[in-house]
């Protein structure tokens, strides 16, 4: 009896891995449904990329972002990301926040990261929430 409830337990949890997507290049349209409005409100973060700012061999690698509200209402975002290598090992992960983005207004910003290359490092957003600001 027991067996059965984990061998269940473990079916309907499933893996427990997180999805994840590429980080943004360029904007696209979504349709009206539910995931279709998660992928506008993703479409709202317009690029997230490396920044290499290295100078005379000092290693100087930053996260940069652009965000657009495309919402009618002021907004609150923010996301989790990670820095995975070509050969899939992840390097680093976090998460940003960029608050009170008034409808139709850009935001832009900057974080410095502890990667030592930004050669074949691909950045992947795993969650991203668009909420009204307060």
């Amino acid at each position: 009896m027991g067996v059965i409830i984990v061998v269940v337990l473990l079916i309907t949890l499933g893996n427990g891995e997180e999805t994840t997507t590429p980080a943004p290049n360029e904007t696209t349209t979504g349709s009206a449904t539910q995931e279709a409005q998660t992928d506008t409100e993703r479409q709202d973060l317009v690029s997230f990329q490396l920044d290499d700012r290295s100078t005379a061999g000092i290693k100087d690698i930053w996260l940069v972002w652009t965000i657009r509200n495309s919402s009618s209402e002021e907004s609150d975002y923010s996301w989790q990301w990670e820095a995975v290598a070509a050969d899939g090992t992840r390097l680093e992960n976090g998460s940003q926040l960029e608050t009170d983005v008034q409808p139709g207004q850009t935001a832009e910003g900057e974080f410095p990261t502890t990667l030592k290359d930004a050669d074949g490092v691909e950045l992947n957003i795993t969650k991203f929430d668009r909420t009204a600001s307060y």
